[in-house]
């Protein structure tokens, strides 16, 4: 049985870049996603550029977890093993529940693409007061993955037999 909706439902996603090196001239990854989503149907809630800081990372997307205007949140970056990556850690307690198929999938999909470096993808994926949030590597790449091989269905709430919709609406 399929609880999707036969209608498109556009979401209000916000786009969040982690890094200490990029600007809106550079950002190509958050200029991807925020292009993706809106392409797609979705309506651009919020593009903001942040540097790598666990706390600045965790105000910021509490208050975009707190906020109505806000459904889905798509972060860029920090995910990865240096001393300044720390978006898995500033969004990881913020989490009512991980999904952990967003992780698994990504890095099985990516697996493809780089073999075993995938290993040290950190990419997280969760649910937070009726908020989905997703934190993908800083690549481009990484985030086209990303979003053309699962987030683009997921956040459609036309994709059968489920989707992440019901949860968010």
């Amino acid at each position: 049985m399929s609880h999707a909706s036969q209608a498109f439902v556009p979401l209000k996603i916000a786009v969040l870049t982690v890094s200490d090196t990029r600007n809106e001239d550079t950002d190509t990854s958050g200029r991807f996603l925020a292009e993706a989503l809106t392409a797609a149907g979705h309506q651009l809630a919020e593009k903001i550029i942040l540097k790598d800081d666990k706390y600045d990372i965790r105000a910021l997307v509490s208050r975009w977890i707190a906020s109505p205007e806000v459904q889905v949140v798509l972060i860029t970056g920090g995910t990865g093993f240096t001393g300044r990556d720390t978006t898995p850690e500033a969004v990881g307690p913020l989490l009512d529940t991980v999904i952990d198929g967003f992780g698994e999938l990504f890095r099985h999909i990516t697996y493809q693409e780089l073999g075993t470096s995938t290993v040290q993808s950190r990419a997280l994926g969760g649910l937070a007061n009726h908020t989905a949030i997703f934190c993908m590597p800083g690549s481009t790449g990484a985030c086209r993955t990303g979003w053309n091989g699962i987030l683009a269905e997921q956040l459609d709430a036309r994709h059968k037999p489920c989707n992440f919709v019901q949860h968010l609406v």
